[in-house]
């Protein structure tokens, strides 16, 4: 029953659907000569076989004498998503998070989830409702279903009084129930929660290849980018690593903030210098290392993420960890923004905020340390 309208059960009891989506019980019963309608509460978070046994409660009232709503035992209020998205945006107006990105992620909500959840109660959404709406774009659009689920984990944390509960859990609950993700448009990530224990184990190992994997994670770097990284890029002083346009993926000159872990992986890098080449990480033949090194560390350590996932992993940290806004993390992936109009009026690159977001971060990824 998804058209607007009434919806008879019998013996006055209905279920009422709005243009909206939301379903709730109506019962119309007739007393002292008027008729009158009584809510008994949404669906499904009201079943209707609740629904049936509040309804035969009312008859009886009304046929010994009582007024139903008189007796009637207050229930608590029950809270729809839609809402419950509503009032968490607003929370988040002035937070680190930025107008933009809530902005987002209201669009995000209101594409995706509203049109699915957005009439439920936020108490009856768990891991099979959420990966029901994901479904349809978990594997066409993964990086969108990925922004989705933690847009709707962020409001259902606002709202319930379970919410800090699941942060951690249910994430993963809904990964579970769907099927794994296409590698070839979304690189293999690991769990940000699973890092500082794998940075231990990974800062033991000092080859140019764990080294190399180190930098590219401390700086969100591509690859690509720390391989060919050159001495003569580093600004030691004011600790930045500055990335000429020819070397980035949107040529588009980049700087790094190194944080105080990443500039300690420099000094480590720093037995592999050579008078001849200006690499901080060379090959033995003194050119670039081979995208296979970095791969081969992971591989090493058994691990079946990808050196890639790694940005995956430094977003969705920032996302769930922090209240950094989403374009300081864009920036510091050297994304670039889609749309043409914000394009034009970003007259910064955000780097101080971004030099604060990298610190935490590289404090995040070496906080096992010494453990």
């Amino acid at each position: 029953m998804t058209q607007p309208g009434r919806y008879g059960d019998g013996k006055g009891l209905m279920l009422l659907v709005q243009a909206s989506g939301h379903k709730s019980w109506v019962l119309r019963l007739t007393s002292n000569g008027k008729r009158r309608d009584f809510g008994l509460g949404g669906y499904p978070g009201t079943s209707l076989a609740k629904a049936r046994e509040l309804a035969e409660q009312y008859r009886k009232d009304i046929r010994e004498g009582r007024d139903p709503l008189a007796f009637k035992i207050q229930k608590p209020e029950r809270t729809l998503f839609r809402d419950a998205a509503k009032a968490a945006m607003e929370g988040l107006a002035g937070s680190k998070l930025g107008a933009a990105t809530i902005a987002t992620m209201q669009k995000r909500l209101a594409t995706y989830a509203y049109p699915k959840i957005g009439h439920l109660e936020v108490q009856t959404i768990d891991a099979t409702v959420l990966a029901d709406l994901l479904r349809p774009i978990w594997t066409s659009k993964p990086e969108t279903a990925l922004r989705v689920r933690q847009a709707v984990i962020r409001v259902l944390r606002f709202s319930r009084p379970d919410g800090h509960l699941l942060e951690n859990s249910l994430a993963k609950a809904v990964s579970d129930r769907l099927p794994k993700q296409p590698d070839s448009q979304h690189h293999a990530a690991m769990p940000h929660a699973e890092l500082p224990a794998f940075w231990r184990k990974l800062a033991a190992k000092e080859t140019k290849g764990a080294l190399a994997l180190q930098f590219t994670i401390l700086t969100a770097a591509r690859s690509g980018e720390t391989r060919g990284a050159r001495w003569s890029e580093i600004d030691e002083k004011a600790a930045e690593w500055n990335i000429p346009a020819s070397r980035m993926k949107m040529k588009k000159a980049h700087r790094v903030p190194l944080s105080a872990a990443a500039l300690a992986v420099l000094t480590k890098a720093a037995a592999y210098k050579r008078r001849d080449v200006d690499l901080i990480f060379p090959s033995d033949a003194g050119t670039l290392l081979s995208d296979m090194t970095l791969t081969k560390a992971l591989r090493d350590m058994k691990q079946d993420c990808r050196v890639h996932g790694f940005r995956s992993t430094f977003a969705d940290w920032r996302g769930d960890e922090t209240d950094y806004p989403e374009e300081i993390a864009e920036a510091a992936l050297a994304h670039e923004v889609p749309d043409e109009v914000k394009r034009a009026y970003r007259r910064t690159d955000f780097f101080t905020k971004r030099r604060a977001l990298m610190d935490d971060w590289g404090a995040f990824c070496t906080k096992d340390i010494g453990r």
